[in-house]
């Protein structure tokens, strides 16, 4: 089967190769994240490239280059589990990218309409906004089965996968190279340079998690199993490595489950967490972060408190960063959280979200002042009288509610607390759900 990717450039023409560095370069910088083994920054690639791109590009064409493996991290989970990611060296991460943008417009024609993931111009909200509207057509008898994979991202079967890549990529240098990368290995971080090769560890299975090629490496497969349920008739959305098949009863569900998990076992050989997979109606399903409720889709109870368990983190009295890091981390965090929970969060909530944090704000402003003498200057500083200052210094309350007295709430004002550059949910909120202002009433 012929395929573009023969005379993409990216393997036997260095010159085509050259010219779109500079476009792959730019979109890892603009993804940031972590060195890799090398302890090669971002910033430092192009002083890199310019000593050695020549021979990156000799290798490359001659199927001689070798990738480097993945820096091993665990990234903290809820109940205490962690997540496994495998970080590229930067020219790695370019190199994928690159790959991954010429194999993204092969691969895109022929992916279901039902895969939503790290796919252009598709978001998880498509995907629960596509299960809200299948749903909406079963109406009351709507059952979900929500299937988890265990450990998809390290179980991923290299033969399988390289016999999917094999059917439409005819070019062997690309295929070994992508082969490469599945093989490269994983060393965990903090290794001296000799204890690393013997740290290295290759497996038969596993996509890295963090590389650039893994998505779509995940969608190529995937696809396999969209094709399949579609096959059947079933009604499902997928995200990544997460997906929920609609039926109208747990009777009919159960058989889906069962026969799906053969089918995940026997023709892809992945497997589904029976613990964590189950049938259940509608409103008691979530996915994603969401769920429906009376029609409407809505953050889980999970969600909300994990986006409060980030905010006490950040706002951690004890943490002894400045005022001004905090608000910085804060407002990072509070804009990319409020972009994907924010049009399943109501009204209410943000209302009760935003004194919440300007709560724990002021609590952690109380306490980088510290002594009664730096407490009683700030407090005067900001418009408190000298006896109600005195009485607020040395009250023997606790830290949590000094900050809710009178006294305080006068100091930190809601208007000092944005000068300050406190993140408002409030606004953020009104923003998402009225983008171009609140709708006028009629007449």
């Amino acid at each position: 089967m012929d395929c573009p990717c023969r005379d993409s450039g990216i393997l036997k023409n260095a010159k085509p190769f050259r010219k779109s560095s500079h476009r792959e370069d730019k979109q890892v910088k603009a993804n940031k994240g972590a060195a890799g083994i090398d302890g090669m920054k971002v910033g430092d690639f192009p002083d890199f490239a310019k000593a050695h791109w020549e021979k990156v590009i000799s290798k490359l064409a001659k199927g001689s280059y070798s990738p480097s493996p993945v820096r091993s991290v665990q990234i903290p989970k809820a109940g205490g589990k962690f997540r496994q990611l495998g970080i590229p060296t930067v020219l790695d991460r370019v190199i994928q990218q690159a790959i991954s943008q010429v194999l993204t417009p092969l691969y895109e024609p022929h992916f279901s309409e039902h895969s939503h993931g790290f796919r252009p111009k598709r978001s998880a909200h498509g995907a629960i906004e596509e299960m809200l509207r299948e749903s909406n057509i079963m109406g009351s008898k709507c059952h979900v089965v929500d299937c988890d994979l265990a450990a998809f991202f390290d179980t991923v079967d290299h033969q399988k996968l390289m016999g999917k890549l094999r059917e439409r990529i005819a070019d062997p240098g690309l295929l070994k190279l992508i082969y490469g990368y599945l093989k490269a290995g994983a060393i965990p971080s903090k290794l001296t340079r000799e204890e690393r090769e013997e740290e290295r560890t290759e497996k038969d299975e596993g996509v890295p998690q963090g590389g650039p090629l893994s998505p779509l490496l995940a969608n190529i497969l995937l696809n396999e199993l969209d094709h399949e349920l579609e096959r059947r008739g079933h009604k499902f959305v997928r995200y990544a490595d997460d997906f929920v098949i609609l039926c109208r009863s747990l009777r009919a569900g159960e058989r889906i489950l069962q026969s799906i998990t053969k089918y995940l076992s026997t023709e892809l050989k992945l497997t589904v967490n029976q613990t964590k997979s189950q049938v259940v109606k509608l409103r008691d399903a979530s996915f994603l972060g969401f769920e429906i409720v009376r029609a409407g889709i809505w953050w889980t109870e999970k969600s909300r408190k994990k986006f409060k368990d980030r905010i006490r983190e950040i706002t951690e009295r004890t943490r002894g960063h400045s005022p001004t890091k905090v608000v910085s981390e804060l407002k990072t965090y509070v804009r990319g959280a409020m972009n994907y929970y924010g049009r399943g969060m109501k009204f209410g909530e943000a209302r009760e979200l935003d004194r919440w944090m300007r709560s724990r704000m002021r609590l952690y402003h109380w306490k980088q002042w510290g002594r009664p003498r730096t407490r009683r200057r700030k407090l005067i500083a900001l418009g408190i009288g000298r006896e109600e200052v005195h009485m607020a210094s040395r009250s023997r309350k606790g830290p949590w509610r000094i900050c809710h007295t009178s006294i305080v709430l006068r100091a930190m004002t809601v208007g000092w607390l944005d000068d300050q550059g406190i993140p408002n949910i409030e606004k953020q909120w009104s923003l998402i759900r009225y983008p171009n202002g609140p709708k006028r009433p009629r007449g």
